[in-house]
């Protein structure tokens, strides 16, 4: 950026590293989640990218990783960089209040005035220079005292996105374009998406949340005061020999919900959201539909090939293959395809049938096929 934005000197990049993506099975496992995957063919996993969109905005040294006990090796081999003291190692999976309201916990004990932001290790963003620019915007917002997010400006009446109905502009000098939300929407059917889009007014919630950790963890205090109780405990630990044993005793009796329900929803309804829209690309590639439409540009003619050694034979077919078990794969005349091919897994669906790939993992978690998942 040509300019710094006032507050970058004390902002802080929080990456929670955590979740399976069960709609990307049998891709992403347990033991090998999407943002340990190369989804987008740069040669790089998707943890990786993230990690150098956001080091020219802190530095190495400014940026936090929370992620669960079983991937602190895939992940500090990813990234060398990342120093000992800015790894956060959930014991068992608590959602995003818990571990981001966690890191925020962390870093204020260690700098009461730090900003943090937050972005999900597993998003897709081309559009750099762009995204820096939105976060800038937002870390000035929340010097202002706000809890800022940044809202993609919709493309196309998606179906796989929450959304965030926008009010008028908030006069920030310094962040021209942020306004104010007064709610947040679940994903919508197509008809309520199409309805948003000719709106005008709706963005899609990114998850991307910025804010001085104080106010964070107030708006948290405010929803969820035992949650905070127990951060604030870890927190005050965290730096001296006590951690273990905190811990321990602490971590699992933590509630389990999302962030978009104890500080996001409840700010918004109080006036205390800003959001400021970012028109650059962005995808959080969250089913095989994604994959395809990244990969094709939109071209329903084309097929996606994803995979070392990928092994495929297409006849007038379009789609997404990812095989990573060297067989063979031939496709003749069929449209908007989906098949991955694991060594112990193959599923074929469609991409209009992707985001149910979750209620597959979902009945094998039932049957007690965890094995495979």
């Amino acid at each position: 950026m040509a300019t710094r934005p006032n507050g970058l000197d004390r902002f802080y990049s929080v990456i929670p590293a955590g979740g399976i993506g069960s709609r990307l099975w049998p891709l992403s496992r347990a033991d090998a989640p999407k943002f340990l995957h190369d989804l987008t063919g740069s040669g790089k996993t998707l943890l990786r990218a993230t990690w150098e969109r956001l080091e020219p905005l802190t530095g190495p040294d400014r940026i936090m990783v929370v992620t669960g006990r079983a991937h602190r090796a895939a992940v500090e081999a990813q990234l060398p960089e990342l120093t000992d003291r800015n790894v956060v190692l959930e014991s068992e999976p608590k959602d995003s209040s818990a571990a981001i309201g966690l890191a925020a916990a962390i870093l204020h004990h260690r700098e009461p005035d730090v900003i943090i932001g937050s972005f999900a290790a597993d998003h897709v963003i081309g559009d750099v220079r762009g995204f820096h620019r939105a976060v800038g915007e937002a870390v000035v917002a929340a010097e202002e005292g706000y809890i800022a997010t940044i809202g993609i400006t919709p493309t196309e009446p998606a179906i796989g996105f929450g959304y965030i109905h926008c009010n008028g502009n908030l006069g920030i000098a310094g962040a021209p374009g942020a306004v104010g939300a007064d709610r947040f929407v679940e994903k919508p059917d197509l008809e309520v998406a199409k309805r948003y889009l000719a709106d005008g007014n709706y963005l899609w919630n990114a998850g991307m949340f910025i804010s001085r950790a104080d106010r964070l963890l107030e708006q948290l205090g405010h929803s969820q005061p035992e949650l905070l109780e127990g951060l604030t405990e870890l927190a005050e630990a965290w730096d001296t020999d006590r951690r273990g044993a905190v811990v321990d005793r602490v971590w699992p009796r933590l509630a389990k919900i999302a962030i978009d329900y104890t500080v996001a929803e409840p700010a918004a309804a109080a006036g205390r959201l800003a959001v400021v829209p970012g028109s650059f690309d962005w995808d959080d590639i969250g089913d095989f539909a994604a994959i395809a439409k990244l990969h094709s540009g939109g071209r329903k003619s084309d097929l996606a090939i994803l995979g070392e050694g990928a092994r495929v034979l297409s006849d007038a077919s379009s789609g997404v293959v990812i095989s990573q078990s060297g067989r063979l794969i031939s496709l003749i005349g069929v449209t908007d395809i989906v098949v991955v091919d694991t060594p112990d897994a193959l599923l074929v669906t469609t991409s209009a049938n992707a985001q149910r790939v979750k209620a597959v993992v979902d009945a094998l978690k039932v049957s007690g096929r965890g094995d495979i998942l």
